[in-house]
Parts: structure tokens; sequence; C-alpha cells
């Protein structure tokens, strides 16, 4: 029904934000990989939504890109996958992240997010394998080994999966596992 919407960021209070469109200001729920890329108060935004209607709400999701909106109608289509759960999912790892794990049969990564459980995690594998393709995010080129142990050294010394991701694209491809931990930590440190 309401498929997107294009106005001037009122209020920002994680997950919902107010979007103000013409004098109607529209509360909608974001995930967080959304949220932080938001421009600041008073700015223009466009937001692709998905609009629910149930008994006793009408909510509408906001998400900056098509193939976030697209994962979300998949993962409610799934039982026992509502939007509040869905939402959770996309704020817990991006698109590409939730598309290899599917790819690659990760149980692991989706226990990981708060909300998803062994059983819900293995019926997302389940329901999801073959279903998110290309199109829907970038291809993730397999890691080194080394790039593997930098993460989960990174990982088991406290930083978010994200952000040692990003720490790990700044290390050149060829480096050494204690090299590259020094170097992500001094890349984290900043």
């Amino acid at each position: 029904m309401i498929g997107k919407l294009t106005g001037i960021l009122s209020e920002k209070n994680p997950p919902q934000v107010l979007l103000d469109c013409h004098g109607v200001g529209y509360e909608v729920d974001v995930p967080m990989s959304t949220f932080y890329n938001l421009p600041a108060l008073g700015e223009k935004v466009s937001l692709l939504t998905h609009f629910v209607v149930r008994e006793d709400a009408q909510i509408l999701y906001g998400f900056a890109s098509a193939s976030e909106r697209e994962v979300f109608r998949q993962l409610i289509k799934i039982s026992g996958v509502g939007p509040r759960t869905a939402l959770g999912v996309l704020s817990g790892m991006s698109v590409a992240e939730l598309t290899r794990a599917i790819r690659e049969q990760e149980a692991g990564r989706l226990v990981k997010i708060p909300g998803i459980g062994k059983k819900t995690a293995e019926r997302l594998l389940l329901e999801l394998k073959g279903k998110l393709g290309a199109d829907l995010g970038p291809a993730v080129a397999p890691t080194h080994d080394h790039q593997t142990d930098i993460l989960q050294a990174l990982m088991a010394l406290g930083y978010s999966e994200r952000e040692a991701a990003v720490a790990l694209k700044a290390l050149p491809t060829d480096v050494g596992v204690s090299d590259g931990i020094k170097l992500a930590l001094k890349a984290l440190a900043k």
C-alpha cells in the first residue's frame, strides 16, 4: 500500500524515525543498518517501506535499499518469524552477510543475533536456501584463512563482527595473522 516515503527527517529514536512528508509525520521502524546511514535531522530522506496491518496496529517498516526490503519480505514469510524478528536479523547483519550465511548454511552466525535461537536459525537456513541470490547483495569473496583467523581474534577481543569486518577490509590481502591483528587493532583504535 505505502511503498516509499520521501520527506524531512524529524526524529531519530532507534529503531524508529519520524519522517515529515508535507506536514504528515510517519513513524517508521527501520533496521539499524538503515538507521546508521540516515542523514542528520532536518535533512531530506527517502525510504522504501513495507506496511504491516495487524488487528491491533498498523506499522510502517522502512529500508534504505530494495535488497533490504526484499530480504525483510522473505523473512516474514517464514513461519514463526514476524516483522520484529526480521528487523532484528537485518539489524544484526547486512544483506550480504545474511546471503553468505544462507549459502554456506552457517547457523552459528544467525544464532549470534538477539532473538534468534538454534531452531529459528535452522528454519531460516532451510526456508531461505536458494531464495537469497546474488541480486540481493554483493557477492562476498571467500576469505583467506589468515583473514578468518584475524576476524575471530578481533571478535574474541570484544569487537563486533561488523567492526572486525570493516577493519579487515583495510588490511592487505597477503598480511600474516599476527601483523594483521596488530594493524586491525591500530585501525580500530582511531
